[in-house]
């Protein structure tokens, strides 16, 4: 990947402070267009806090009562399933939403495009989370599992209104896994099977065989953005090589790009080593999210340099989407991942 006249290429995780996609759009494509291959919305309206809308979809399910427990991983209720539901079969949920803000963004997305502000070639990406993630943050463990199986469901739907509107070779489609780690962590409680290495690349691999030939397929591994701090701090890449290695060999399809965080601490060979095992498949690209506002444009290049020694071919991202920063400081930002890419 940094072969090419361009340098490195740059992945944009997904949101972004800006009020609407068409900022969003002219602003990545006008500080970063040469070096980026697709293009988010910016996660733009009510979901500039990841997941954070749904809580209020789930509400919206006559399945599902909130509850108060201790502890409390986020500041709103959890959800519990109501006496009675003994199948996801029994589970209603409303639309969740994704669909018609990927094709509302999506309307802009062409319309640029037609007009030359965003470059041929470049896809629209629609950033989805996994039904553990959601599942393991806004509703009860007892609740999980069938809570998850009917989530999935509903998610599947979305995609297939997703794919009916906008054109395969158009679109690329990134499932974001967080709370994953979490999970293999140790910090947060699971429910069976959710909380090993095997049973969370069959979840992934599941989703990414979701995604039909033709659109591409990539997976956002994250440690958390809140505060811009991790919910922990990853000891190495050990966890991350783990599951993207099991996604890749059991998902049936190609997955097109992994991207991994990098803690803004973290130019020592220790935290890239476990990264010498990464086994993607070919042609799968490989992002690290090693740029950073703390120490400038020398503590990437500090952090590309310890990276370079195990895995010379990838390109670059923040750790995480631009969402949770000041405007202003956005532009900044993307000339420092310009400025990294080696041109």
């Amino acid at each position: 990947m940094s072969g090419s006249n361009a340098g490195r290429p740059v992945h944009l995780v997904g949101s972004a402070p800006y009020a609407t996609a068409e900022e969003m759009f002219r602003a990545a494509a006008a500080h970063l267009g040469a070096h980026l291959r697709r293009l988010p919305d910016g996660e733009v309206g009510e979901r500039d806090s990841w997941i954070k809308w749904q809580h209020a979809r789930i509400g919206q399910s006559p399945q599902f009562r909130p509850v108060e427990v201790d502890p409390v991983y986020v500041p709103v209720a959890p959800y519990a399933l109501v006496d009675g539901v003994a199948s996801a079969d029994d589970i209603e949920l409303p639309d969740l939403g994704y669909t018609d803000a990927a094709i509302d963004s999506f309307k802009t997305f062409d319309r640029l495009t037609a007009d030359g502000a965003i470059a041929p070639g470049v896809r629209f990406q629609v950033g989805l989370p996994t039904p553990l993630s959601v599942a393991s943050i806004y509703v009860v463990p007892p609740s999980r599992t069938l809570f998850e199986q009917a989530y999935g469901r509903a998610m599947g739907k979305e995609l297939e209104r997703i794919l009916a509107v906008i054109p395969a070779d158009r679109l690329a489609i990134q499932w974001e896994a967080a709370v994953e780690f979490a999970l293999l962590e140790g910090i947060m409680p699971g429910h069976p099977g959710a909380d090993s290495v095997d049973g969370m690349t069959g979840r992934l691999a599941g989703l990414v065989d979701l995604v039909p030939a033709g659109v591409e397929c990539g997976l956002h591994l994250c440690y958390g953005d809140s505060g811009h701090k991790h919910f922990c701090e990853p000891a190495d890449t050990g966890h991350l090589v783990a599951v993207a290695n099991g996604v890749s060999a059991r998902a049936r399809r190609a997955i097109d790009w992994v991207h991994m965080p990098v803690p803004k601490e973290r130019d020592d060979d220790a935290y890239f080593a476990p990264l010498a095992g990464l086994a993607l498949k070919p042609g799968c690209e490989l992002y690290l999210g090693l740029v950073h506002t703390t120490g400038g444009i020398e503590g990437t290049r500090r952090r590309i340099a310890a990276a370079e020694k195990v895995v010379p071919e990838f390109g670059i991202a923040t750790e995480c989407g631009f969402g949770r920063r000041p405007p202003e400081t956005i532009p900044a930002l993307m000339q420092q991942h310009v400025e990294a890419t080696g041109v």
